[in-house]
C-alpha cells in the first residue's frame, strides 16, 4: 500500500453500473494501483435509447395509449351517427356541416393547447362529433343532388378524393412541423384553415335555412337488416380497419426495429395517401363500367395482400410498396361501396339518404374504432407482424361477399312503385351496370327531381 498523500488530492471515478462520474479523496497511487484502471480506458458512452428504442417495455406500452387515443374519434363518432342521419331527413344537410365545422375547429385548437393525455383524448373525442355531422350530412347531400348513379359515383370519389388530400398532407405535415417548430403550431394553421371552411359554407350552403326531406325516409333499423347494405357496409368497416391499425402500430414497430427520424414517422403514410388519391379518383369512373361489386373485391383482396407484406420491410424504404398497395386498395373499395349504398337505398327502400350514409359512416367508424385499440393490444401481446396477418386473412376471407352485390333484387314494394301505370307520384330514374329504372309515368328527364 502506498502512503496516504495529502487530504486535498482528489480523483473522479466513472461508475460502469449506472454512468455516473463520482470524486474520492484517496490518492492516484491508490486508486490507480488497482485493476480497475485499464476498464477506466476503455469506457464507451452507451447508445442512446431515445434513437433506438429496442423493444422497450415503455415503448411496446405505448400501443395500447396510442391506440385507445386514436380510436377515441371514431368511437364517438359512431355513437353520433344514428342520431345525425335522421336529424338530416328532418332539417336537411346544411345546418349539420356547418355544426360540423364549428366543432371540428374547437377541437382543433384544444389540440393546440392541451398538456396532458386527458385533454388530449377529450379533443380526440370531440374530433368524432364532428366528423360525424361533416361526413353524414355531406354523402346524403352529394346523393340527394346526383340522383344517376355514374354521376353519383364521381361526385362521391372527388369528395373521397378530398379526403385522401387530408390524409396525404397531415401526417408528414404533423410530424415535421413538430419535429423542426413545435407541437402547437400545426393545430393553429389547421384551425385557421378551418376558419376559411367555415366562410365558404356560409356563403355558399347558407347553413340558417332549414331543408327537410320532401318524403319520410326508411327507418335505421330497416336498413341495418337489409343485407346487402350490411355486406357493402362490411367492406368499407374491414377495408379501412386495415389502415386503422397501421396508424398507431406502425409508428412504434418502426421505432423499435429501423431506429427512424420522428419525420420518417409520418412519412411513411404518405405512399398510401397518394395512393388513396389515386384509387378514388380512377376507379369513382372505371368502377361504374367495370362493376362496383367487382372493383371492390379485388380491392378487398389487394387490401389484405399488402398488409401481410407490411412486416417483411427492414427499413423506411421497404415500406413503400405495401403501403401504396394498401391505399389504392381501400380507394377502389371505397369509391365503390359508398356509391353502391345510396344505389341499394334507391333500388329497394325510400330514396332518402341521411340514414343509409350514417350506416356508411358507422361501418367506417367501426373500422377507425376496434382497429387501434384491439390492434394496440393485440401488437404488445403477439407482435406487430401477427396484427397483420390476422387483418391481412380477414380482408381476405370476407372479398367473396361482394359478388352478391353484383346483381341486388329490388324491394317487392318499390317494383311494385315502379310497374304502377297508375302511380301519379314524381319520381326520379338512375341506372347502373347497364339496368335502368324509370320510377312513375309522369317522368320528366330534365326534372331535377
Amino acid at each position: 500500500m502506498s502512503p496516504l498523500s495529502p487530504s486535498g488530492t482528489f480523483q473522479s471515478i466513472v461508475s460502469l453500473y449506472d454512468n455516473t462520474t463520482r470524486v474520492t479523496g484517496f490518492s492516484p497511487q491508490m486508486s490507480t494501483a488497482s485493476p480497475m484502471s485499464p476498464a477506466l480506458t476503455s469506457v464507451t458512452p452507451p447508445q442512446n435509447k431515445s434513437d433506438c428504442p429496442k423493444a422497450d417495455d415503455q415503448l411496446l406500452n405505448e400501443n395500447v395509449k396510442v391506440g385507445l387515443l386514436f380510436a377515441s374519434k371514431a368511437t364517438v363518432q359512431l355513437i353520433t351517427n344514428p342520431f345525425i342521419g335522421p336529424l338530416t331527413n328532418r332539417i336537411g344537410y346544411q345546418i349539420p356541416m356547418f355544426a360540423g365545422f364549428c366543432i371540428m375547429f374547437l377541437s382543433t385548437l384544444m389540440f393546440a393547447f392541451s398538456s396532458s393525455y386527458t385533454l388530449l383524448f377529450l379533443a380526440r373525442s370531440l374530433q368524432g362529433v364532428g366528423s360525424s355531422c361533416s361526413s353524414v350530412a355531406g354523402m346524403g347531400m352529394l346523393a340527394s343532388v346526383y340522383t344517376d348513379d355514374e354521376e353519383r359515383g364521381n361526385a362521391i370519389g372527388i369528395a373521397l378524393g378530398g379526403l385522401a388530400m387530408g390524409v396525404l398532407v397531415g401526417p408528414p405535415f404533423g410530424s415535421v412541423m413538430y419535429e423542426f417548430v413545435g407541437k402547437t403550431a400545426p393545430f393553429l394553421i389547421l384551425a385557421v384553415l378551418a376558419v376559411l371552411d367555415g366562410a365558404l359554407q356560409l356563403f355558399v350552403l347558407q347553413p340558417s335555412k332549414v331543408e327537410p326531406e320532401t318524403q319520410k325516409g326508411t327507418s335505421l333499423i330497416t336498413l341495418m337488416k337489409d343485407p346487402y347494405i350490411l355486406i357493402a357496409a362490411g367492406s368499407i368497416c374491414f377495408a379501412n380497419m386495415a389502415i386503422a391499425m397501421l396508424e398507431p402500430a406502425l409508428p412504434i414497430w418502426m421505432m423499435e426495429t429501423m431506429c427512424p427520424r420522428k419525420w420518417q414517422l409520418g412519412v411513411a403514410f404518405v405512399p398510401a395517401s397518394i395512393s388513396y388519391l389515386i384509387g378514388t379518383n380512377i376507379f369513382a369512373v372505371l368502377a361504374h363500367k367495370m362493376g362496383r361489386w367487382l372493383c371492390s373485391l379485388i380491392g378487398m383482396l389487394l387490401v389484405g395482400i399488402s398488409i401481410l407484406c407490411v412486416p417483411f420491410a427492414k427499413d423506411i424504404y421497404g415500406l413503400i410498396v405495401p403501403n401504396f398497395g394498401v391505399g389504392f386498395a381501400i380507394g377502389m373499395v371505397d369509391s365503390s361501396m359508398m356509391p353502391i349504398m345510396g344505389y341499394l337505398v334507391d333500388l329497394r327502400h325510400v330514396s332518402v339518404y341521411g340514414s343509409v350514409y350514417a350506416i356508411a359512416d358507422v361501418a367506417f367508424c367501426m373500422g377507425f374504432a376496434f382497429g387501434p385499440s384491439a390492434g394496440g393490444a393485440i401488437a404488445r401481446s403477439i407482435g406487430f407482424p401477427w396484427l397483420m396477418t390476422i387483418i391481412g386473412v380477414v380482408d381476405i376471407l370476407f372479398a367473396p361477399l361482394c359478388f352478391f352485390l353484383r346483381n341486388p333484387p329490388a324491394n317487392e314494394e318499390k317494383m311494385a312503385i315502379l310497374m304502377d301505370s297508375n302511380c301519379s307520384m314524381k319520381t326520379r330514374s338512375y341506372s347502373t351496370q347497364g339496368s335502368s329504372y324509370q320510377m312513375g309515368d309522369d317522368f320528366d328527364p330534365e326534372s331535377p327531381e
